[in-house]
């Protein structure tokens, strides 16, 4: 049979836990959300990782590409390159796809790591209020 001490902790809003034993009965209420478990806080950390790695290989297909530019637009504008500027062109080229791709996985990442905003909003508001 359970016995209940009558002890309980009351702050106003959402009840958080109830722990129950053989002895006591203890209710606690908080007012903040629960924080998520640990393989959550892990996952958002291990997002924002991801999206820190997209960013620094975007930004340096973004130089490389940016290199290029000069070069790709003659060849838009018609001109005929030779020797070590169509060298450049072709790896000017091959360096667009792999932009589109960064482009694209960075997009990927920054969805994938927007719960990090939450978290941190949350995390610094109760951080400065408590």
């Amino acid at each position: 049979m359970t016995k209940t001490n009558g002890m309980k902790i009351d702050t106003p809003t959402t009840e958080l836990s109830t722990v129950d034993d053989m002895e006591d009965t203890v209710t606690i209420k908080d007012s903040s959300q629960p924080v998520e478990n640990v393989q959550d806080i892990d996952d958002i950390l291990n997002s924002l990782k991801a999206l820190l790695s997209t960013v620094e290989k975007l930004q340096k297909v973004r130089q490389e590409v940016g290199d290029i530019k000069p070069l790709i637009g003659r060849m838009l504008d018609g001109e005929l390159v030779g020797g070590e500027e169509l060298d450049q062109l072709k790896t000017g080229v091959s360096s667009l796809s792999r932009l589109v791709r960064a482009y694209s996985d960075h997009q990927t990442a920054l969805v994938k790591a927007q719960p990090a905003r939450e978290l941190l909003d949350r995390v610094l508001k109760e951080g400065y209020s408590g």
